[in-house]
Parts: C-alpha cells; structure tokens; sequence
C-alpha cells in the first residue's frame, strides 16, 4: 500500500465513522419526539400516551446511561475483534429498538426499545467510529481527526430533528420511528463496511511535526483499565465529566420545549441550531486542543458553560426572543460538543491506544451517568415548577469541575 493509499484510507475510515455518527446521533433529537409525546398525553383519545408527565425524559435518560455502559463492553470487543462487528451490532441493536417503540405506547417498552436496546446499539456503533480513524493518523492531529469522527454525532439534528418533526406532524410518532429503525440498520450497517483499523506495524506519518517537540507526541504507554482505575487522574476525569457532559445533555434534552413558548411549530429549529454548535465545538476544541492543551481547553470550556447556565436561569424564565435563546442553545451545545473530543483524546494521550476502546468505554460511563442524573433532576424540577433550579445546580457544579481542571494541569502526564 503506498504513502497516498495509506493517507486515503486513513480519510475514508475517518469518513465512515463520521458517517455513522451522523445516524447515531438521533439521540439528540428526543426533545422532538418528548414534544408529541407530550401533546398525545394531554390529548388524550385513543392509543394515546399515559404516561406520567415527570417521566417523560426517562427513555432518554436510560439511553444516555446505557449508551454508555455498553461501550465499556462494545470497546473490549472492538479492541479484540476490529470495528466492523461491533459496528454491526450497533446498527442492529439501534434499529430494532426503534422498531419495537413504534408498535407501542407503553412507558415500560419506550424505556425498553429507546432506552436499552438503541441506548447499546448507539454505544457499540459509537464505540466503533473513533477508534480506527485515530490509528491511522499521528498524534499531532488527534484532536482533530477525533473532532471530525465526533462531529457527526452532534450534527445529526440538524437533518434529523426536521425531518422527525415532518414525519410526526404527517405520519405520527409511531411510523417515524419505524422509518428510523430502518433506515439506521441500513445506514450503520453499511458504513460499517468500510471501517477498518491499520496493518499491523503500521506507524502514521508525522508531516512537517517534529516529534520531540511536539507537545502531543505518539509517546504515550499503552495500558488497560487496571492500571488506570488505579491513578487519580481517571477519577479526577470521571467527575469532571460526568458534570460537564450531564449540563449540557441536561439542556439538549429539553431544548425544544424550551424554544417552542416563543418558537411555535418551529421549535425544532432551535434543535438544529444548536446541533450545529454541538458539532463545530467538537472540530473547533480538537484543533484548539492540537495547539494549546487539552486540560487548558478544557478549563476554558468549563468556565463558559458555568457562566451560561447562570445566563439561562433570566433567559428561560423571561420573555426572551427566538433568537436569545437559539444562541443560548447554541453556545452552550457548543460547549457541551467539546466534551466528546476532548475526553477521547485525554484517554489516547494517558493510557495509550492499545486499550482505548475499553478505557474509554469505561470513562464514558461519566457522559452516561451525567445524563441520566441531571435530566431526570432537570425534568422533576420542571414538572414541579422549579426549572430554574437545575441551571443554578449545573453552574455550581461545574465552577467544582473548574478546580478539577487545575489539579489535572498541575499532575504531570504524557497526554500534554
């Protein structure tokens, strides 16, 4: 394989999990489907929903939670047997869990096929999206190519949160998600076709970057989850996180209700909008992070989201114009995109590729648990009439993950 086959491979893997990302992150898009269920309940009739209005974002906190669960799984397979079979799981796993909601209204199977079943088919397809691409690109551009891959996830809405809101309004929840279903075993499956990791002995080109002088050099060891559970930085990570990610997720699952007492119908513009921030900050912060640091970066990212959750608690409760809160949206999905790109390049720069699906897998268990806990804080609140609350809990927390960042900048590591 000569220099420019091995750079277009690199390019088309890189492509693929872009790709599948793209399907995947139909996660986003709940506050869509949270909106008709919503609207079934209070309607009533027949084969309308019932369930309880403080449950409505379960589902998707059980999602968010297996998703990341499942990776820890998902990335020991895909460490031992390559990304193509764990990407076929996904892309089955996500479709069929969408099939079997659109057959029913019961909280107890939404929880099930949304929650459980999508929730570990979008776990093993996204476990299997980086890993690849990463391995076949030098370390100097890591945060890059690991924003690219991560991206999709974070630009789905932007196409799917339109579409779902064209389908439901034409042809009900319940067929839109049969069409998903389908559509994503297709998709995922098909993309997964094309991932595919290096030969062995395979060592990517450095370009013009000299690595002794580069900051992010391919120096780092390679070690699995025994002796990373072992050191603090894995916790110091863990917590920071699980709060940076479950704020963010906390605001993304409710964006659409949020827009709509200003927006109408066209609410899911709001989604779109603030997809395309969640995607740029996951490209914008792997690039930044290439040349300034990852932690610093991250301080940086963390102290603008607390600062806009604090903004949110006036907004919200005003009488904000459509476009105040589309850039509230915007911004703070954009912070939250930066998690994704940040925290995968950390595991490679401390712990080495070898076992990174697995250790990030583990690690991911913090964007799964962030998510269930601050969305379900989020909707309680809501559903009691004190949402303002969860923006003052979000801010709180993350000025505490702040002083997390300056303890990680201090503890010398391989990955800056």
């Amino acid at each position: 394989m000569t220099a420019q086959e091995i750079k277009n491979r690199g390019w088309t893997v890189a492509g693929a999990g872009l790709f599948i990302n793209l399907a995947l992150g139909i996660l986003y898009t709940w506050s869509v489907f949270k909106e008709s269920i919503k609207k079934s309940i209070e309607t009533g009739g027949e084969n309308a929903f019932t369930w309880d209005i403080a449950s409505l974002n379960d589902p998707y906190a059980v999602c968010t939670l297996t998703f990341a669960l499942s990776m820890i799984a998902a990335g020991k397979l895909q460490d031992k047997k390559g990304p193509l079979l764990t990407a076929l799981i996904g892309g089955v796993f996500v479709g069929i869990g969408f099939i079997l909601v659109s057959f029913t209204t019961s909280y107890a199977m939404w929880v099930i096929g949304f929650g459980l079943l999508a929730g570990t088919g979008i776990g093993f397809g996204y476990s299997a999206a980086t890993p690849p691409a990463l391995k076949w690109f030098h370390s100097s551009k890591t945060g890059m190519v690991s924003g690219i891959v991560v991206s999709g996830f974070g630009l789905a809405p932007v196409y799917i949160a339109p579409l779902a809101t064209y389908l439901v309004n034409n042809y009900g929840l319940q067929r839109t998600m049969l069409v998903f279903g389908i559509a994503f075993i297709i998709i995922v499956c098909g993309a997964a076709m094309l991932l595919k990791n290096p030969p062995q002995g395979y060592v990517p080109a450095q370009g013009n970057v000299q690595a002794s002088s580069n900051k992010n050099a391919n120096t780092t060891e390679n070690h699995g989850p025994g002796y990373m559970l072992k050191t603090p930085v894995f916790y110091l990570m863990w917590i920071t996180f699980f709060i940076s990610s479950g704020a963010g997720l906390m605001v993304i699952a409710n964006i659409s209700g949020l827009a709509k007492k200003s927006m109408g119908e066209a609410a899911f513009v709001a989604v779109a909008i603030m997809a395309i921030g969640n995607a740029s900050g996951r490209i914008i912060a792997g690039l930044v992070s290439d040349k300034i640091g990852r932690i610093l970066t991250l301080s940086i990212i963390i102290l603008f989201q607390a600062i806009l959750m604090f903004m949110a608690i006036k907004i919200v409760s005003g009488d904000s114009s459509p476009l105040v809160i589309v850039l509230l949206a915007t911004f703070i999905g954009f912070n939250y995109g930066t998690n994704l790109s940040l925290f995968p390049t950390l595991t490679k720069g401390y712990w080495g590729l070898k076992n990174f699906g697995m250790n990030y897998g583990i690690l991911m268990s913090a964007w799964g648990l962030g998510g269930l806990v601050f969305s379900s804080i989020s909707q309680r609140l809501a559903s009691s009439g004190n949402s303002n609350l969860s923006f003052i809990i979000a801010g709180a927390s993350l000025l505490i993950t702040l002083v997390f960042t300056f303890i990680l900048n201090r503890i010398k590591h391989k990955a800056e």
